[in-house]
């Protein structure tokens, strides 16, 4: 599986209720940015991660969990 398969940025993001641009606010990061991670064509970089996961209120690990496929395996 790639990366990009696994980012559950989008998903987190909505739960939170945060806009892209007020993600990227809180990450220092365009908005474009964001816009890339959520549609695959980008991953974060390894340093942005924690603060990603940080803003979000999850773990790192939750950032790459499939929670629909872990609720059907």
């Amino acid at each position: 599986m790639e990366v990009e398969e696994l980012l559950n940025i989008k998903k987190l993001r909505n739960q939170r209720g945060i806009t892209q641009l007020q993600l990227s606010e809180m990450m220092g990061i365009s908005q474009a940015m964001v816009a890339t991670w959520e549609s695959g064509n980008n991953n974060p970089r390894a340093d942005k991660l924690p603060d990603l996961a940080r803003v979000l209120g999850c773990t790192v690990d939750d950032l790459f969990r499939d929670s629909e496929r872990e609720k059907g395996a």
